[in-house]
């Protein structure tokens, strides 16, 4: 008599092993859609090939060097899900990678993502996507393609990670920074966050955990919605309102507030024998802010090294160019100020 389990004998199947194909078509086939509303000039997005196609020349570049970034969400994804708050961290996504690219003078183009779970649940995966479909509109790329990967065992449930990838490009000799033009009194614009963005979850998780708080207790620091609502305010996205001043020439550095705060980012964008000098004093430091650092004792440079502090983006201007670049600042919508200067090393 034969000792094969009846299992095997029957025949496996990878359904038997925790992955489910028909939920993955069934996922490709709800986003479809989405893809196809961020298609733009040298682009149409088509999911399901092995690869996509950009034409440089169509989006009209003439001599254009390539930029890529990628990034995650980080560990604001457990709020998304101890909360189900799903729709808002696919723009998270998106902006902190074509933020990124805008860092460095670049128009972002296209855009891909990974998504990794345990077990796929295509109605939460789709909302993902579909934030990913507004990040990408937001920021005038287009969203080509991805992978969904389930992966029992690897991950619990249905928790998920998230990647993004986005390729941008400039023409050549447009790149930032330009630290052959930066000198002492340029001035730093500071553009506002929308909060934390998708930096310092890990801490902001402790401070609620430590003041006893809940993810559907009021937020003390906005009595309108409550904590999970106001912490996860989907990260801004600056391409459309930064990018056409990078484009005239006024620009000479900039830099994404991430990971780092506004203590460890501002220098990448300044050159080595100059130094940021910020006045702390010219912006107020938003409630949502202000209350992590009481609740949790956080001291003053521990916040600036940690979180943006309501300063998601800074550019390096030109004295003569400051009321230009805060001018079409204020027109696009953008709430700016300035925030700072260079001063010698």
């Amino acid at each position: 008599m034969s000792d094969t389990p009846n299992s095997v004998r029957n025949g496996l199947t990878y359904a038997d092993a925790g992955v489910d194909i028909d939920a993955g078509e069934r996922l490709v086939d709800a986003i479809k859609p989405l893809a196809k509303s961020t298609a733009r000039p040298g682009s149409e997005p088509s999911l399901g090939g092995f690869g996509a196609l950009f034409d440089l020349k169509a989006a009209g570049f003439k001599d254009p060097l390539i930029v890529t970034t990628t990034d995650g969400v980080g560990t604001k994804l457990k709020i998304a899900i101890e909360t189900g708050r799903h729709d808002g961290v696919g723009i998270d996504l998106v902006a902190m990678c074509v933020n990124d690219l805008l860092a460095q003078g670049a128009e972002p183009l296209l855009f891909l993502d990974y998504y990794a779970t345990g077990k796929l649940d295509v109605d939460a995966a789709r909302r993902v996507v579909a934030g990913i479909a507004e990040g990408c509109r937001q920021a005038g790329c287009a969203l080509v393609g991805g992978e969904t990967a389930e992966m029992p065992g690897m991950y619990s449930g249905g928790d998920y990670d998230l990647a993004g990838f986005s390729l941008g490009a400039l023409e050549r000799g447009s790149a930032l920074p330009r630290f052959d033009l930066q000198n002492t009194g340029d001035v730093i614009v500071g553009i506002a966050s929308s909060g934390p963005h998708s930096n310092g979850y890990s801490l902001i998780r402790r401070v609620i955990e430590a003041a006893g708080k809940t993810w559907g207790d009021d937020a003390p620091f906005d009595r309108d919605r409550t904590l999970a609502q106001a912490l996860m305010e989907p990260t801004r996205i600056y391409v459309k309102s930064v990018l056409p001043l990078m484009k005239a020439g006024w620009v000479k550095g900039a830099a994404h507030i991430t990971g780092g705060g506004l203590i460890e980012n501002p220098q990448r964008g300044i050159a080595d024998h100059l130094k940021p000098v910020f006045d702390w004093e010219a912006w107020p430091l938003p409630p949502v802010f202000r209350w992590l650092a009481e609740a949790g004792g956080i001291e003053a440079h521990e916040m600036r090294r940690t979180f943006n502090c309501g300063v998601g983006f800074i550019l390096i201007v030109g004295p003569e160019h400051v009321e230009d670049v805060l001018a079409g600042l204020l027109e696009a919508g953008e709430t700016a100020f300035v925030c700072g200067r260079l001063d010698a090393a």
